[in-house]
């Protein structure tokens, strides 16, 4: 019904402009058609005024109304880099869109057809030609400059001591595995895949595997001012690891291993504090559109303290032991109330 009536309505738009062109036409036959012309002239001038002081006013709004919908503070370094190079970017062409609108719609008013005056045709200048075309070309020389820094400090090789974290993407779901006490991740093979007792194809002939860590609800761990190295994998099509709060983001392709690495520079509840929302959790979006279930392909990162994450990883128990072997260790609910609530926001965002 609704798609009816907003047809209708632009159907009697249209018929409305028809009839008013239609009318013009009459009434600069009955009337002195240089009158006509000059009075829709100076009308039309006017719009164009108006329509102009009404789009600056629209920018303003804008601004305001979705200010409470944007990212809060990047919450790591190489997100900060990248804040800055968007701040100057908005900046340089900021500037050029105002100055150039402005001198637009002013001479649109300023210079309006009238009889005391002829046009100019300025058909050449090479002067102007060269500085408008050198100019931008060097501003955008260095903006590409910039970005080209950013990312190849984002590809470079991480930090030795990084925090090494496996992310995998499957349809439609992450699954999360660190290396366990060995600090080697064990090695895999996609024919050994199966979702009951298996799920990322893990070769148990090699020792390294057995005190693998993995996570199948999507739940990652970081430490606070310490690099994390994500190495990341898709068992089926192309996802992307999104991570919003940190402007970070790389694809996920079968077959292909691709990695990033950042530094986290707030904990979840130092977040908490500044954005002021005790629901806030970091994300992990999929940022590529892989199926009928890609809306509901989330996960979220847990940044704490490195004693903190020192204690949760030692309290973990290799998926090896959980579906083969008997472990030790007996699960223990987590005693400090503030770990607890941000384990409960991460269950709650993931459900």
């Amino acid at each position: 019904m609704s798609g009816f009536i907003i047809t209708a309505l632009v159907v009697l738009v249209f018929i409305v402009v028809y009839q008013l062109a239609k009318a013009n036409e009459y009434s600069v036959i009955l009337k002195d058609e240089e009158k006509v012309n000059a009075s829709t002239n100076r009308l039309m001038a006017w719009l164009m005024l108006i329509g102009f002081i009404l789009g600056l006013f629209g920018l303003y709004k804008c601004h305001v109304n979705l200010q409470d919908y944007l990212l809060p503070e990047s919450a790591s370094n190489h997100g900060d880099n990248y804040e800055s190079m968007l701040k100057w970017t908005l900046i340089i062409t900021g500037i050029v869109f105002f100055l150039t609108h402005i001198m637009l719609f002013y001479y649109i008013f300023k210079y309006q057809a009238s009889d005391k005056r002829k046009s100019y045709y300025y058909a050449h200048n090479n002067t102007v030609e060269i500085l408008w075309t050198t100019i931008p070309a060097i501003t955008l020389l260095i903006l590409v400059i910039i970005g080209l820094r950013n990312w190849s400090v984002m590809m470079d090789d991480a930090p030795k001591e990084s925090l090494q974290v496996e992310i995998t993407g499957k349809q439609f779901a992450w699954i999360i595995r660190y290396p366990g006490p060995d600090g080697v991740f064990g090695n895999t093979d996609f024919r050994l895949i199966n979702d009951a007792n298996n799920v990322l194809g893990l070769d148990w002939d090699d020792p390294a595997s057995h005190d693998d860590i993995i996570f199948e609800n999507g739940q990652m761990h970081l430490i606070k001012d310490h690099p994390a190295h994500l190495i990341i994998r898709s068992r089926d099509v192309i996802h992307d690891v999104g991570l919003p709060h940190f402007r970070m983001k790389m694809d996920a392709v079968p077959g292909i291993i691709t990695t990033m690495w950042f530094t986290p520079k707030f904990t979840s509840q130092e977040m908490i504090e500044k954005t002021g929302n005790p629901d806030f959790v970091y994300e992990i979006a999929c940022d590529q559109m892989c199926g009928n279930g890609h809306y509901s392909m989330r996960g979220t990162i847990i940044v704490e303290t490195q004693d903190r994450f020192n204690s949760w990883l030692a309290d973990q128990t290799s998926y090896y032991d959980l579906h083969y072997g008997e472990s030790d260790k007996e699960e223990e609910l987590v005693d400090n109330p503030e770990e607890e609530s941000l384990v409960e926001n991460n269950e709650v965002a993931l459900n």
